[in-house]
């Protein structure tokens, strides 16, 4: 779609020179155009120096940044929070027997005798009975009978009494940010289709909300990168589509987001090969209303122009539930019914007619 640009001022429209006696009048200059409705932020020099797609599946940027420091205890900490549970919990006690390990290791590297006590314990291994002493100084629930001797034992006590609480406050911080993060999760089909729409054509995709919390007015923001010929010159050029209904107010099962392929899509008259060619890709952003924080969240995504699909058309999702209420089954999410072929790779006569 094609967005007008802003106007803009011409000096050459003022009259003709002031005489020499009448004072000259300051014109102030123009206001900077605006942005572009569909401008994305990535400015023109990224939009044309860029290479593939822009964002992966899942909505994070395939950009780098050079010149900051190496920031690995932010990196850490974003994928801490990232991280499935099962690989965080995992991790959690990874490190916490690691660091119990490392201590254990150290006081029994120690001379004989700088452990007492743990005959009673039955453990005659000299590294066990380190690491179940370790671990009561690490956690502070105490090391029973067992006691350092010596300075070199001792010092070691006092470093890990102070290394332990420290490590599991550090681990509860985690703990309790991963609960009261507030956070989308989004399923998005496997592919975008182009299926019949309308008596026409129509570019679509499903999404689903994975977790129990609900969403309340959600907005789609769904943008186009084609590259096209202009003036000769093939550059990298967006635009922002016209959805069927761009935003919902509730959203309890799920939602097909669908663009019309009118007479003012830039997919107008396209086929598998120009989309292949113009390497597009699609670029989506959903916000939304998460109840249980109250908070506004997002979710990214994007297709790329072999993550379409043409001759087909999304299957149903509806299944049957108990008594009256609707159900969906989300396994169903990507599902297609596949078109005779042609049906929609293969443009009217008539939109081809527009698109010339």
């Amino acid at each position: 779609m094609n967005t007008p640009s802003a106007g803009t001022f011409d000096d050459t429209d003022i009259g003709g020179t002031a005489p020499s006696a009448a004072p000259i009048a300051t014109v102030a200059p123009a206001a900077p155009a605006a942005p572009p409705a569909d401008d994305l932020g990535f400015g023109r020099v990224v939009a044309q120096r860029s290479r593939g797609r822009l964002f992966n599946r899942d909505g994070t940027s395939t950009s780098t940044k050079y010149g900051l420091r190496a920031q690995r205890t932010e990196r850490l900490y974003l994928t801490a929070l990232q991280a499935p549970w099962a690989v965080f919990v995992l991790w959690m006690l990874g490190a916490v027997l690691l660091l119990n390990g490392i201590f254990a290791l150290a006081y029994a590297a120690l001379p004989s005798g700088s452990l007492m006590g743990g005959d009673g314990l039955g453990i005659t291994d000299p590294f066990l009975r380190a690491f179940v002493f370790s671990t009561g100084i690490f956690t502070t629930t105490g090391s029973g009978p067992i006691h350092a001797v010596g300075i070199t034992a001792n010092w070691l006590v006092v470093i890990e009494s102070l290394a332990g609480p420290l490590t599991l406050v550090l681990v509860g911080g985690l703990l309790l940010a991963r609960l009261i993060r507030p956070r989308a999760q989004l399923r998005f089909s496997e592919s975008a289709v182009v299926a019949p729409y309308n008596g026409a054509r129509g570019l679509m995709f499903r999404c689903v909300n994975e977790l129990p919390s609900q969403l309340t007015d959600l907005r789609a923001n769904v943008s186009l990168s084609l590259y096209e010929v202009v003036n000769g010159k093939r550059e990298r050029n967006f635009h922002q589509l016209t959805l069927e209904r761009s935003q919902v107010a509730l959203f309890p099962l799920h939602w097909t987001v669908v663009h019309p392929i009118t007479d003012d899509s830039p997919l107008l008259g396209f086929t598998p090969q120009l989309l292949r060619e113009a390497e597009a890709e699609l670029l989506i952003l959903i916000t939304a209303h998460e109840e249980t924080f109250s908070t506004h969240v997002s979710v990214r995504a994007s297709y790329y122009w072999d993550d379409i699909t043409w001759d087909a058309k999304f299957a149903d999702i509806f299944a049957q539930s108990t008594g009256e209420s609707i159900a969906i089954d989300v396994e169903r999410l990507d599902r297609l019914d596949r078109l005779p072929e042609g049906t929609t790779s293969v443009p009217s006569s008539l939109e081809l007619t527009k698109r010339d």
